[in-house]
């Protein structure tokens, strides 16, 4: 990892050599800029030049993030995509919003269709080929943004995009068919072309790009590429139709607004479980004051404090979580004080509390929703522009390299974001999640997800912005960050380099740690009370933020990403 300094401002990760110009004209044509400069933090270098293109031309932080989007789908085929979904926070003109792209069942989905003949789970076929891809929402989502707050034209945000897929860009791995959960037909796409610092274009998905630049979400939805991905499902059994496309709608949100420590803490609502579990931990580590008064962070007793919030969090999604289109989800009652003052009184200050004891807090009044956990290959990206608005964005493939099917004449591969729903009630996924009948497979509908874009305010304006990919890992992770630098005034490249741990509820006892991270008497304090210490998080280490101090905005890339680029950009003298 590299270090940059500007003054007595330090950043974390693959840092330009020098501060880049940029940034004339503004949103809005009169408006005096509010900060020092733009900021993008990027899980790899593409997406932050591309981001910078756009500030450059005066685009404000929309406009730079549909432009990220679109480069990552290029440049990072694992996660970033056009043939997946997410959800974008945005805070425009002092004012949140948020919206819904993520991913839909086809309307030929059924509550059976992963099942054989005996009623058993057939094993990844919810993750491996065309059966496993939802209704992709990237497109519909990006074009949603653009249109509500844009102010360059839509080809010019995508031209970055375009530029890599049909010149190229110098690889920073090899991709292969060994590192993707299916071997369908990667090989296909790839052809053993994208090598470890060579050139690799890709101009069957430029083509598709170029479509999407001068037509919009309509080519993606009803045009070629809709006729194009039809295609594929007919060859490879999948169910996607020319209608599931035609009627995809992203949809606007209400974000989760959570008061915090002089903050408003702005992110995700249902489908996604991110905003209730942050605004859980965050309202109960306050009823919790006292007892984190003699816990210095990341101490033992800190850790053993935030893993008893943690249980019931998890419990609590296990049982009220779901689509808030198809379920109705008690949010109000889950985020009340007086529920999580409740909750925070059971958290047993000395050793775990056995399973047995852990319940859903709000009883059988509220009927069951569900549990899912998206996978791993997930990307996020965070963006301040010089007027001072802001887009946290997290999407997903979900799995390595989605489903590993190809949209063939097309370029892009398409998700597996089906195995977020209950195969089978009672039956775990790959990562021993179960869920209920309200997550079951239904047509149309979207499955629950735990991607955490977040924005937090500060009278009005904004001071951090953060995400990050991991699965049931993110909104642990992103709450440990934001406490970091919220409650414990950490500056953001010292939160995020501090080490980070998760519990799920399940496996009992489990605590994730980071290896070589914590001190040997933290972890054996731990395990002498009762919990079960499992070196390695397997999510959540790839935070993208961006802290506003000031009128200066300070990217940075998470230290343990290898690649990613956190940029200033500088407005033109």
């Amino acid at each position: 990892m590299a270090t940059f300094h500007l003054g007595n401002i330090s950043r974390r990760g693959l840092i330009a050599s020098a501060l880049l110009a940029g940034l004339v004209g503004c949103g809005g044509d009169d408006n005096a800029p509010r900060l020092t400069a733009g900021a993008v933090s990027s899980p790899n270098s593409f997406g932050a030049q591309a981001a910078k293109q756009i500030l450059d031309l005066g685009g404000n932080a929309v406009d730079a993030g549909v432009a990220v989007a679109f480069a990552l789908a290029v440049t990072l085929p694992s996660a970033g995509n056009i043939g997946g979904g997410g959800f974008m926070t945005m805070y425009m003109e002092g004012k949140p919003y948020f919206i819904d792209y993520r991913e839909k069942a086809p309307g030929a989905a059924t509550p059976t269709m992963y099942l054989d003949a005996k009623g058993d789970v057939i094993p990844r076929l919810s993750l491996d080929g065309s059966l496993a891809a939802g209704v992709p929402g990237t497109v519909a989502g990006m074009q949603a943004a653009h249109e509500k707050f844009g102010r360059l034209q839509w080809s010019e945000v995508l031209a970055p995009a375009i530029g890599y897929a049909r010149n190229g860009f110098v690889a920073y791995a090899t991709a292969d068919a060994t590192s993707t959960p299916s071997r369908v037909n990667f090989n296909n796409y790839f052809g053993g072309k994208m090598v470890k610092g060579q050139l690799f274009k890709q101009p069957e998905l430029a083509d598709t790009l170029q479509r999407i630049s001068a037509n919009g979400a309509d080519e993606f939805y009803k045009g070629k590429t809709a006729d194009l991905l039809v295609a594929q499902m007919g060859r490879t059994s999948g169910l996607i139709s020319k209608a599931d496309l035609a009627n995809y709608k992203a949809v606007w949100r209400d974000p989760v607004a959570i008061n915090w420590n002089g903050h408003m803490v702005y992110t995700a609502p249902p489908p996604s479980s991110g905003g209730f579990g942050i605004g859980q931990l965050l309202k109960m580590k306050s009823f919790l004051a006292p007892q984190y008064a003699s816990a210095p962070l990341n101490s033992a007793q800190y850790m053993h404090l935030t893993a008893e919030m943690e249980k019931r969090v998890f419990a609590d999604r296990a049982q009220y979580l779901g689509d808030s289109d198809f379920f109705k989800v008690p949010m109000k009652e889950l985020l009340a004080d007086d529920y999580l003052r409740r909750r925070a009184a059971e958290v047993n200050p000395l050793v775990p509390t056995p399973l047995a004891n852990v319940k859903p807090g709000l009883g059988t009044d509220f009927p069951a929703a569900a549990s899912a956990v998206e996978k791993l290959q997930t990307t996020h990206f965070s963006i301040v522009d010089k007027w001072g608005n802001a887009v946290s964005n997290t999407y997903t493939l979900n799995g390595g390299y989605g489903s590993g099917i190809v949209v063939e004449g097309a370029g892009f591969l398409l998700n597996n974001e089906m195995d977020d729903f209950a195969a089978k009630p009672g039956v775990p996924n790959q990562f021993g999640v179960v869920g209920s009948d309200a997550n079951s497979v239904q047509p149309n509908k979207r499955p629950l997800s735990s991607m955490s874009p977040t924005i937090a305010t500060k009278d009005g304006k904004v001071a951090l912005v953060l995400g990050t990919p991991g699965g049931s890992r993110i909104f642990t992770s992103v709450y440990q960050v934001l406490v970091d630098v919220l409650d414990y005034k950490l500056p953001i490249a010292e939160a995020q380099a501090q080490p980070r741990f998760h519990h799920q509820l399940l496996p009992d006892n489990v605590i994730e740690y980071e290896a070589g991270k914590y001190p040997d008497s933290v972890i054996a304090d731990l395990a002498g009370r009762g919990w079960i210490m499992k070196a390695g998080v397997s999510g959540g280490l790839n935070i993208e933020a961006v802290q506003v101090v000031g009128d200066t905005p300070v990217p940075v890339t998470d230290p343990r990403s290898p690649n990613g680029l956190a940029l200033v950009v500088l407005p033109v003298r």
